[in-house]
């Protein structure tokens, strides 16, 4: 499999990584579209959000985001969460992904 996210996991690809547990890796987004944009992805292949079963990385996930943000400070601003699922969507990579942003006013709709 020639999957972008899993080389970051593997570390055949260099990142910039900001958290890790034994489910999820985060690290900055090579294009932010904010200040501060993080990609949150589960250790284990999973194309899109409806693929993903294991209620123990579903928790992990979130968890990440909740642990991060809480550690950065990033409650007293704010930040979004986005999961872009499919083509539509603008998912650019087949590997799920959650994108923390933050550090601007960010509009809505979102587009």
């Amino acid at each position: 499999m020639d999957c972008l996210f899993c080389s970051i996991i593997e570390g055949t690809i260099p990142s910039d990584v900001v958290y890790e547990n034994d489910h999820v890796l985060a690290f900055r987004d090579v294009d932010p579209q904010s200040p501060l944009h993080i990609l949150f992805v589960p250790k284990v292949h999973v194309r899109r959000f409806s693929e993903l079963s294991d209620p123990t990385v579903q928790t992990a996930l979130f968890q990440a985001i909740a642990e991060y943000a809480q550690a950065e400070g990033l409650e007293e601003d704010g930040y979004r969460i986005v999961i872009n699922t499919g083509q539509l969507a603008q998912q650019s990579v087949d590997h799920l992904h959650l994108h923390l942003l933050s550090g601007r006013q960010l509009q809505w709709p979102p587009g």
